[in-house]
């Protein structure tokens, strides 16, 4: 009975959920199953494969790392983590939904505060200003509080969370007074009670420089070298991130015409496509903020970054605005207004953090020095304890905080250096642990970089610029203005602070006067004293070229990417050879000629539209032939052609003059076509990438008229067989569009290896659904690592498949499997081949007992 009950918690809802990284598909399973459960609905995917944002009452996703991130904020529809169903599960209620924005200016989210011994005046500002910036306030101690705020551990509710063994952290207020001042979240180490370090230790005493998290891949606008985004790409199964995206690489990009191909041939391999139009592109990769082109795709709409945000979605595989990090888009060809005359070190920052605020204050337009002399205008530290800093202060050079060079870069202006947060320095903490979380403003980008060009839009273009728009007002009107976000507030210390015995003299330190005239004749700190971190006068080294081997490898791990690619390069070295720019017969028509048997003829490749204020290259002359190929199509099932290959040639030749290709299963495509649904490997497969399904009377058509006919008159449709496998096949392609060959994405799945119908057909329907694949013999290399419920973190165990057939054989691993499985802290499922098949065709994660081997053979 308790099974079948029915709560109504989530009546009313209704919710879209998005895979990432931190949301796997097994989790929104089991999400989706709860919320059905309590009363809620979750949204279908459209045919396009997107979210249904004006359906949708809650969006559920870990992160604001989705590209419909922009359309939520600008309906005002809510974007919360998992945590707010599982705390509203455990309260019966439903959360207030700010508390759990994934965005990462709400630095609070998360944060359920209750204060201890703290006066009243002191308490209302700390609450408000928590509540302000994402988190919540909760009276009494309770199993959801995650900060107590106190001044020592005599209160009731410190000696409660003692005795319990509740862990949540207890901090002096002054963590908060610090957070809201910088407008970050730092970390709360050093304010812990009962022994906090801030009352211990001397602001000067050593502090190791933390890492940068907030930095991978965004250190510098153009990345050293291709060759280790290119390993990191090849190492996995699949790239999904430019599925069914279109791709435009600008000619100011500073990389050569080998690294542009390979890049084409990446964005082509995971189902995108690389176009020269800026109106047909949904993204746009160039160098400057300038151009015509650069101007049309900003004021469209269109997702514009740079080298740097390219590599990123290609080693990540996930899709991240190109305004989250400053680095990740275009420079501004002349830099910030005001920063040319500027000279700027660094003191107290290292490694990765380092190199960025190099690039960056590169970038902005100021001159980076890696000494400090008497001529600097600005010292940018991470803490006011260094010989830099000491230097300063005698030369009257202005010291801020590396907040001051962000803001000012995402601002597209110098801010003044009297705003507080510039110049405010925790005594125990390097801002190091804080850098690189500045978003870039799209609006002043708007005003400054491409203003007006509204009446020049189409209706796509137009309702993406009102979506930027209302988005960054609505970003305002909930208070997460760069004000709220930057900890800009008409405040003062809270005055239990004034009579801590905390000294004070290292906390706050003042901000630099007026530049004065200098007097004084100090020289440089020598290089021979003690300099604390960050290796103040080296210079890492911001660009290294990367060796020609690793180049090489590059390129070699590429060509065995495809059938495809590898004819390209072969094609493109005897042009070289030869001398011409891109040799007499493109590799698309060689692999048709070595397929087919038959004769190709050269084909046009379509130039760069360049604008006029970029240079054209010049572009060898074809003979005209065959048009560009307007449909790839993967065939499956066709029976036209069966034993009589001559036949299936002259065809193959006629659907090319039409602009139809026929292409294998492992490469790109626009279109499935099959005579009915089928559980074939190439049928599923192709499915995942969310291409449209056709009925292949549509060739048949093509073929006996010889004239193109309206596809959207030829989707399949098989009432017959979408009754049979229990999907409707328009729902499975929208699924597989939203799903973006992640369905399965870091599922492990084994296999035995006698199982019917052979290994490799499986492995390619799970890897193309993005599944951790592997062979199961119960050999050393194929078992999973024993842990234990505690080493994971306390979470359940996760599932792990095994795909069998019933031989003894086979047999003999079941009980061997599950052994290792929960040895490894995992839940064994060993289930027959169905339920891989069954997966893949509707698109969706499933699971059923039914599937279980011992469930669908009983008599086994």
């Amino acid at each position: 009975m308790a099974e079948d009950y029915q709560s109504t918690l989530f009546d009313s809802c209704l919710i879209a959920f998005v895979i990432s990284k931190s949301l796997s598909p097994q989790a929104i399973l089991q999400l989706s199953d709860v919320v059905k459960k309590n009363g809620a609905q979750v949204l279908e995917p459209d045919r396009h494969g997107k979210i249904r944002i004006p359906q949708a009452t809650h969006i559920v996703s870990n992160t604001i790392d989705f590209d419909q991130y922009a359309e939520a904020q600008a309906m005002m529809i809510p974007v919360v983590t998992a945590d707010w169903i599982k705390t509203s599960l455990a309260r019966n209620r439903q959360n207030q939904v700010r508390p759990y924005s994934p965005d990462p200016r709400n630095i609070f989210s998360n944060v359920t505060l209750t204060c201890a011994d703290i006066p009243l005046g002191d308490k209302e500002a700390i609450i408000g200003a928590t509540m302000a910036l994402g988190g919540m306030e909760s009276k009494d101690l309770t199993r959801l509080t995650t900060h107590i705020c106190a001044l020592s551990m005599d209160h009731p509710k410190c000696q409660q969370a003692i005795k319990k063994g509740h862990p949540c952290k207890i901090v002096l207020p002054h963590w908060f007074d610090d957070c809201f001042k910088l407008g970050k979240r730092i970390d709360e180490a050093p304010y812990l009670l009962p022994d906090p370090e801030i009352l211990r230790v001397q602001p000067e005493d050593h502090i190791k420089v933390p890492s940068s998290q907030h930095l991978e891949g965004a250190t510098s606008v153009v990345p050293d070298t291709l060759a280790a985004v290119h390993s990191e790409a090849s190492s996995r199964q699949s790239l999904v991130v430019f599925s069914q995206k279109k791709v435009l690489l600008s000619v100011d990009l500073p990389i050569n015409t080998r690294l542009r191909n390979i890049l084409q041939e990446l964005i082509k391999s995971g189902g995108g496509e690389v176009v020269d139009s800026v109106d047909a592109c949904d993204m746009f990769i160039c160098q400057f903020r300038d151009g015509e082109k650069y101007k049309r795709a900003a004021q469209s709409g269109k997702d514009v970054g740079n080298l740097a945000w390219l590599y990123h979605l290609i080693v990540h595989n996930e899709w991240t605005s190109p305004f989250r990090r400053l680095l990740h888009y275009p420079i501004p060809k002349n830099g910030i207004p005001g920063f040319k005359d500027m000279r700027i070190t660094l003191s107290n920052y290292g490694g990765e953090a380092r190199i960025y605020l190099e690039n960056l204050i590169t970038a902005a337009g100021a001159t980076f020095t890696k000494t400090m002399k008497a001529d600097n205008t600005h010292l940018i530290t991470a803490r006011m304890n260094s010989e830099k800093c000491d230097a300063a202060k005698d030369w009257n050079i202005d010291i801020v905080n590396h907040l001051w060079i962000e803001e000012s870069y995402a601002k597209c202006e110098v801010q003044p250096l009297t705003v507080p947060n510039y110049t405010h320095f925790p005594s125990r903490t390097n801002l190091g642990e804080v850098i690189g979380q500045t978003f870039l403003d799209e609006t002043k980008l708007h005003a400054l970089y491409y203003p007006g060009g509204d009446n020049n839009l189409d209706g796509a273009a137009k309702r993406r610029r009102k979506i930027h728009d209302a988005a960054q007002e609505n970003l305002l009107a909930i208070g997460q203005s760069p004000d709220v976000a930057n900890g800009r507030r008409e405040s003062r210390d809270f005055d239990i602070m004034k009579d801590s015995s905390l000294d004070s003299s290292g906390t706050t330190p003042k901000a630099a006067p007026q530049r004065a005239q200098k007097t004084h004749t100090y020289a440089t700190p020598a290089k021979g004293r003690h300099v604390r971190s960050g290796k103040e006068n080296d210079t890492p080294s911001i660009l290294s070229s990367g060796s020609r081997s690793a180049k090489a490898q590059a390129l070699s791990k590429l060509q065995d990417m495809s059938v495809d690619i590898a004819l390209y390069e072969k094609e493109k070295k005897r042009a070289a050879k030869d001398g011409g720019l891109w040799g007499g017969k493109r590799a698309a028509d060689q692999l048709d000629k070595e397929r087919s048997g038959t004769k190709s003829s050269p084909v046009h490749d379509r130039p760069v539209n360049d604008d006029d204020e970029e240079t054209r290259r010049p572009a060898k002359k074809h003979k005209p032939s065959l048009p560009p190929a307007e449909m790839r199509v993967v065939l499956t099932g066709y029976k036209r052609w069966i034993a009589d290959t001559n036949r299936e040639d002259i065809d193959r030749r006629k659907l090319r003059k039409l602009g139809v290709q026929i292409v294998t299963d492992n490469v790109p495509c626009d279109y499935l076509a099959a005579p009915q649904m089928v559980r074939t490997m190439k049928f599923l497969r192709t499915l995942a990438r969310g291409v449209d399904v056709l009925d292949s009377s549509f060739i048949d058509e093509c073929l006996d008229t010889g004239k193109l006919p309206d596809v959207q008159s030829y989707l399949l449709k098989d009432k017959e067989n979408e009754k049979k496998f229990g999907v409707v096949l328009q729902k499975a392609t929208a699924r597989a569009r939203a799903n973006r060959g992640r369905l399965l994405w870091h599922i492990p799945i084994y296999c035995t290896a006698e199982i019917k119908n052979g290994v490799e057909n499986y492995r390619t329907i799970a890897e193309a659904n993005g599944a951790i694949f592997k062979v199961y013999r119960a050999r050393s290399g194929t078992t999973i690592r024993p842990t234990t419920a505690e080493e994971d973190g306390g979470a359940d165990p996760e599932p792990v498949y095994l795909l069998t057939s019933t031989s003894e054989s086979e047999k003999q691993l079941w009980p061997r499997f599950e052994e290792m499985a929960r040895k490894g802290n995992m839940e064994p499922r060993i289930v027959v081949s169905d339920w891989l098949l069954d997966v893949a065709m509707r698109q969706e994660l499933l699971f059923d007992k039914a599937y279980l081997v011992k469930e669908y053979f009983p008599n086994v």
